[in-house]
């Protein structure tokens, strides 16, 4: 994905879609996924799956492989762009798939259009996957996905540069203006802002500073009737983010963009970065030691929870294969060959702890980041998020560059409550 970012802009794109880094080749299936028997009064039928680019030649062996176990045709379609209002319209119009890959934040905005159904996994099914991505695909107390994939962001460290992961953001920054004034790195730290803001690499510092975007419904879902952008421990986040800016400590610019913050850690201009897996391929390219912690917190602070989006597989409500579909997503993708080979195709960390397991034997890092996320906060699936991301990045922006953190959260706030009232 990109340099990610969670800014409005990207958001458009957020399918966690992979453009962030470039897979391998997918595996060859070593094994045939199991609990594949055809779905009763199926055969002869057509299944149809929309995937974004990166996915399509990782599921194409295995969509082939249940439509020969079921005596039925698969078809694989690539969408690249606008996926997910792409397979809103056209369900509303009748011409979507059976199943639809997108990130699990869609969910909120898919049901209120009526476009998926729940997924039917067994209780061993969902105990299968961990406890935060089993959260993410539940919206209003029913799973509405399966999980193949999750990704959070995490502190990256050059451990040539700085051998220690810091066990605060005071000690980070103290770090990072030593190795900068000793002439070693050209940035404290390298996170994306952007003229712009950008809210999803912000949210574990702002977090950490006492921030919240929404308050808890009864059953601890984000409630969208209590945005707290403006409440008293979110100014104080603010203030926090403020001066660690451009008239504070100098850490965060405006200057350090999506396009540049990963290029420039690979570069050796700053020893910290915050990014995700979609920054591993350039940072190996770097030629550095590098470790991968969590984001630290401010002494004494709440802890930084990152943002953790989910990939996952949908069974569309209008399909015309709804049974296939269900066949497909429950026992399918829940199995660890479906899942390591989409894991080959586009390297993020699977979902399915079995496969996980699996690839940490060879690629510690996925491990590493699911610790660091492992107590993130699933990006919020209800439609009303759409209308915090770019009030949240213009508020971020504007305390950055040394701007009052009350006038630009209550900004932000009224922003906000103006979307959501029309």
């Amino acid at each position: 994905m990109r340099k990610r970012t969670l800014s409005v802009a990207a958001l458009a794109s957020l399918a966690f879609a992979a453009t962030a880094c470039g897979g391998s080749d997918p595996a060859a299936p070593s094994a045939a996924p199991s609990g594949s028997a055809a779905p009763t009064g199926q055969a002869g039928g057509t299944l149809v799956i929309w995937a974004d680019p990166n996915r399509v030649k990782a599921l194409r062996p295995f969509a082939d492989q249940f439509g020969t176990e079921n005596g039925v045709t698969v078809e694989v379609k690539e969408i690249s762009k606008d996926n997910q209002q792409t397979f809103i319209t056209a369900s509303q119009q009748g011409s979507g798939p059976d199943v639809m890959i997108g990130a699990h934040d869609w969910i909120g905005n898919l049901v209120q259009n009526g476009a998926i159904d729940p997924v039917n996994l067994t209780e061993a099914q969902k105990a299968a996957f961990p406890e935060i991505a089993m959260k993410a695909v539940t919206f209003d107390g029913q799973t509405y996905g399966a999980p193949y994939a999750v990704e959070n962001i995490a502190l990256i460290r050059n451990t040539d540069l700085a051998p220690d992961a810091p066990a605060t953001i005071e000690d980070l920054v103290k770090e990072g203006k030593r190795l900068k004034a000793d002439g070693k790195v050209e940035e404290v730290l390298c996170l994306p802002v952007t003229q712009k803001g950008d809210a999803f690499h912000a949210y574990p510092i702002f977090a950490a500073g006492g921030g919240s975007l929404f308050g808890a419904t009864p059953s601890g879902d984000p409630d969208p009737k209590q945005v707290m952008l403006d409440s008293p421990g979110s100014v104080k986040a603010f203030g926090k983010l403020r001066a660690l800016g451009e008239k504070g400590d100098g850490v965060l610019k405006t200057s350090i963009t999506n396009e540049n913050y990963i290029v420039n850690f690979a570069a050796k201009k700053c020893a910290y970065l915050i990014s995700g897996p979609w920054a591993m391929t350039d940072v190996k390219k770097g030629g550095f030691g590098y470790d991968i912690t969590p984001v630290p917190s401010f002494e004494g602070g709440a802890p930084a929870t990152p943002f953790v989006g989910v990939q996952t597989f949908f069974v569309a409500a209008k399909g015309k294969s709804k049974a296939l579909a269900q066949e497909f997503v429950t026992n399918y993708v829940t199995d660890k060959d479906v899942a390591k080979a989409l894991y080959d195709a586009d390297p993020r960390p699977p979902a399915l702890t079995e496969a996980l397991e699996e690839v940490k034997t060879t690629d510690a890092d996925a491990g590493k980041f699911m610790d660091a996320g492992k107590d993130g906060m699933p990006m919020p699936a209800i439609p009303e998020m759409q209308a915090v991301w770019q009030p949240f990045g213009i508020a971020e922006a504007a305390v950055v560059k040394g701007g009052d953190a009350a006038k630009a959260a209550g900004a932000a706030q009224k922003a906000i409550d103006g979307a959501l009232k029309n």
